[in-house]
């Protein structure tokens, strides 16, 4: 793997790691998620992911939140599109992201139907983990920040239900077309948590300011690049089409795997030098919360990158992997 412009992580504590992960399997085999294969999940390590990204929050409870939520995201992505071993159905997958939705943003029917769509809330794990993680996150949510989090994971079953469409028509997108779809089918879930597991809100005008936003899409939009170059090998072994960006790159510009890849870390360093440069202008007008969300977003990035190079899920012998470029932080 070529290098990429990226922070080094903030820091690596595998006690921590470990005692979310341990507090995270507990909570989904209670909620039933991937039964009889919860070794896959510990192997997954999202305690780790959550321990490098949220680098600046100690509190296991508050790290313990959106470990639950990231888990809950993934699993959606393996039930309800990905995975059909566990039952994903390409048709219903719509279908299915609109009841995820619903057990996040609760849906508020007529009582004649309002038992029936409960019943169905508490038979589906996906569902039991999607309402028990964010009921878990309004411990130190505020009703601004859920709501942006709900706005959030709203895009990215958007996103899911665009690839879903490009599988079922048999239609490979082109480069732009899926960086567009990628936008939203990003970390942007995990992102925006970053202030309430914090302890602090950035406030909504600001993290509505189009320059704000501009900046944390491309560095939401450069770490789905980074997912894209470690998971690869992994779709080559499972997917009949791969929606990825190396692939999609050499099949419309005829080149080589290694050539796409060498042209998907230019965009993804693009991305990154953009976010670190149009960060540095807005932390220069001096506003306390969102010099504090930039900077938590540049270590969240770095955090990232640590995950994907060390995680069992994309990597044989991860410990042969190289070392990021260090970039500098903008706050």
């Amino acid at each position: 793997m070529p290098e990429l412009y990226c922070p080094p992580p903030h820091r690596d504590d595998e006690a921590l790691a470990r005692e979310i992960d341990d507090r995270l399997l507990a909570w989904a085999e209670e909620s039933g998620l991937y039964e009889g294969r919860l070794d896959e999940v510990r192997a997954l390590s999202i305690g780790r992911f959550t321990m490098l990204t949220y680098a600046r929050v100690d509190d296991p409870d508050r790290l313990l939140a959106p470990a639950k939520c990231t888990l809950a995201q993934w699993a959606t992505d393996d039930y309800y599109c990905d995975d059909e071993t566990a039952g994903a159905v390409p048709l219903r997958i719509a279908t299915n992201l609109s009841m995820a939705a619903a057990a996040i943003d609760p849906a508020h029917l007529p009582a004649r139907y309002a038992p029936r769509l409960e019943e169905a809330m508490r038979a589906d794990p996906v569902l039991v983990a999607l309402r028990s993680s964010t009921a878990h996150l309004t411990r130190y949510a505020n009703y601004s920040q859920l709501t942006r989090y709900r706005q959030e994971m709203a895009a990215l079953f958007a996103g899911y239900t665009a690839e879903a469409g490009w599988r079922v028509a048999g239609h490979t997108p082109s480069v732009w077309e899926f960086l567009t779809v990628r936008q939203d089918n990003s970390f942007m879930p995990t992102i925006v948590m970053l202030d309430p597991a914090g302890g602090y809100e950035l406030p909504v005008e600001t993290y509505a300011d189009p320059r704000v936003r501009r900046a944390l899409l491309k560095g939401a939009s450069a770490s789905v690049i980074v997912n894209d170059l470690y998971s690869m090998h992994r779709e080559d072994r499972s997917a009949a089409v791969n929606y990825n960006l190396p692939s999609l790159i050499a099949g419309e510009e005829d080149c080589s795997r290694e050539e796409a890849v060498r042209r998907s870390v230019e965009i993804h360093d693009e991305l990154m030098h953009a976010f670190e440069e149009e960060s540095a202008l807005l932390v220069a007008a001096g506003f306390p919360p969102l010099t504090r969300y930039l900077a938590d977003v540049w270590a969240w990035l770095g955090g990232s990158l640590e995950w994907h190079r060390t995680t069992a899920r994309y990597n044989a012998d991860a410990a042969t992997g190289s070392s990021p470029k260090q970039g500098g932080n903008p706050a």
